[in-house]
């Protein structure tokens, strides 16, 4: 597997990379350790500042990304260092084009001291933006040890399928716990103060419906379990009714997972792009989210 590792040399990036060492890398496994040394646009009247900022940053570089390889020293995996010029966020996303790497894995830089749920500005811009998947590692997992546990949240799409296969695909430990989660829509989308006003016969058809609902969820589980069960071994199965979002979210906390996994149903074509339940799985988890992608 190919990984491309982003770095800041902040806390957010060496918890990242402190969280790769939790998987089981082998020696084919390759690790790219990226610095972007960022271009900071100045008026024309202070360009001579701005060459000695760049200066400074050219020369931090390097010892930027000592540090996180230092980190990754435990793993079988080949690491190998890079660092270049320009915009951090388009600077990732290239790299990981022009590499053809397998997942980016980033942390999230926490915005208003709220660290563990908001991410900064260049996270989220690789996360919509990139063809790639994307792991973003928030600050509860940083220090994680035992088994991981993965939520795998689908929908039947081929966005998310493609996600399974992915997750299959991770050098995780065989202990790794995956539950698969299928939420459905509610039989009778009507505020419950209004139901004394609806006739048996509508109630019936509601009823009908989230019947026929629960059992193309358990098509749905099933189908993802076939693919995850030649590869983990721990696998539980949810169908939940309710808001996508909200029960995703829930069902993480209330599981204390690890990593939340997401296909991202792409939008108006643009295949990088994330739908709405993956942008606001992203933005509002306390765990880390991996978001996948279809190419």
């Amino acid at each position: 597997m190919k990984i491309l590792l982003a770095t800041d040399g902040s806390e957010y990036s060496n918890g990242a990379a402190k969280f790769l060492t939790n998987l089981n890398f082998s020696s084919d496994d390759e690790i790219t350790v990226l610095h972007v040394i960022s271009d900071v646009p100045f008026k024309e009247d202070v360009e001579s500042y701005y060459s000695s900022l760049k200066q400074i940053k050219k020369e931090i570089a390097p010892k930027i990304i000592e540090s996180t390889l230092r980190l990754l020293k435990p793993l079988n995996a080949k690491s190998s260092p890079m660092a270049i010029d320009g915009y951090p966020d388009q600077g990732i996303i290239d790299v990981a084009e022009d590499l053809n790497v397998d997942m980016v894995v980033m942390g999230a830089r926490g915005l208003k001291g709220i660290k563990a749920l908001l991410i900064g500005s260049v996270t989220r811009s690789v996360a919509i933006n990139s063809s790639k998947p994307v792991l973003i590692i928030k600050p509860p997992q940083w220090d994680v040890s035992g088994n991981l546990k993965i939520l795998f949240a689908t929908d039947g799409s081929d966005y998310a399928r493609d996600m399974g296969r992915f997750l299959a695909f991770i050098p995780f430990h065989d202990n790794t716990e995956i539950t698969v989660l299928n939420v459905i829509h509610p039989g009778l989308d009507i505020p419950e103060r209004f139901h004394l006003e609806i006739d048996d016969r509508i109630k019936e058809i509601a009823a009908s419906i989230k019947s026929m609902a629960f059992k193309e969820s358990e098509k749905i589980i099933q189908q993802a379990h076939e693919f995850l069960g030649s590869r983990f071994v721990k696998i539980h199965c949810l169908t939940k009714d309710g808001d996508p979002t909200i029960e995703i979210l829930n069902t993480a906390k209330m599981l204390k997972t690890d990593i939340i996994a997401v296909g991202s149903r792409g939008m108006r074509g643009v295949k990088g792009m994330l739908g709405s339940v993956s942008r606001y799985i992203l933005s509002h988890s306390e765990c880390s989210v991996l978001i996948g992608k279809t190419g």
